[in-house]
């Protein structure tokens, strides 16, 4: 997708340029952080863990270079397929890479087995690592912080431990100038106009999937996906969606439906205005809810609704 607000990275001698993988357990701020960094709303973000599911990513350039960030799903104990799907996303980009960003919660006293596993991972890969603790803006004690950042200050694997908060930006110029040094030196991989790899019917879809994390409760937005089937740019400079909410029975279409069809009209009417922001210009926004049993846990289905491995 282009950048509305592109500068130009260009190719001077010295600039640097590599992609940097924010990985983390769920429901830490890496979508917010990605976000936050590259200045415009990319992935998107719901109080609820596990929102994210595929990799998605965003270029941010600089006068000392560009760096490629690519955000990840949560890595977390996954059982059932599409799960097993999320994080296979997040461990398969680290060969690919040239350093991380592994995000932590400010509230979380010391690592886990998400954070070990990922650590493990890049240590083999030859992977340099920066810590981000964020959520830092939640902690009323500030003084409880210390014990936290000396923990992780004596990993060995980690470059630099930078506490932020990602919600309002504190330190994120911190965090960026400790990764510049571990670039190689080399011209942009993507074209200054560029702000991700990803395509506007993507990033549609993903918005209608942030409006039903929303909006619906319990187990439901995690049994659904979305579709685009139609994407109409019309001459008048408008476009016309049609898109396609996926779930695995008829309780949860009657629930995305709502009473009368008022929770589906709500979910299109939020979702149509975040759709006609991100392609400026405006949209028609056509929503229809079909069941498909159990295609959370159904290989083919995981990969007609776009959730096959890379």
């Amino acid at each position: 997708m282009p950048n509305p607000s592109a500068k130009d990275a260009g190719n001077a001698a010295g600039t640097v340029a590599g992609s940097v993988a924010i990985l983390g357990r769920p429901n830490v701020g890496k979508s917010t952080l990605l976000n936050r960094i590259v200045g415009e709303k990319l992935a998107i973000v719901t109080p609820k863990p596990q929102t994210t599911r595929n990799r998605l990513a965003g270029v941010y350039n600089h006068e000392r270079g560009q760096i490629v960030f690519v955000d990840t799903p949560g890595v977390h104990g996954a059982r059932g397929g599409l799960n097993r799907f999320m994080v296979a996303e997040a461990l398969a980009v680290i060969p690919d890479i040239e350093a991380a960003l592994l995000v932590v919660d400010a509230s979380q006293d010391r690592p886990g087995e998400p954070e070990d596993a990922l650590l493990r991972g890049l240590a083999d890969a030859g992977r340099p690592v920066i810590l981000a603790i964020n959520k830092v803006d939640t902690v009323k004690s500030k003084p409880t912080l210390l014990p936290l950042l000396e923990g992780w200050a004596r990993r060995p694997e980690l470059r630099a431990v930078v506490p932020i908060s990602a919600k309002r930006g504190t330190n994120v110029d911190r965090l960026l100038g400790e990764l510049w040094p571990l670039l190689p030196e080399g011209p942009p991989l993507y074209g200054p106009d560029m702000l991700t790899d990803r395509t506007e019917r993507f990033l549609a879809a993903e918005l209608i999937r942030e409006q039903l994390f929303l909006a619906l409760r319990q187990e439901v937005p995690y049994a659904l996906a979305v579709v685009i089937e139609d994407w109409e740019d019309r001459p008048a400079g408008d476009v016309v969606i049609s898109a396609t909410i996926i779930v695995e029975r008829d309780s949860q279409r009657a629930i995305v439906l709502g009473k009368g069809g008022a929770m589906i009209r709500q979910v299109g009417t939020t979702a149509r205005g975040a759709i006609s922001d991100l392609v400026q210009r405006p949209a028609h926004l056509k929503l229809h809810v079909k069941v498909d049993p159990g295609w959370t846990t159904s290989p083919e289905a995981l990969a007609r609704y776009g959730y096959s491995p890379s």
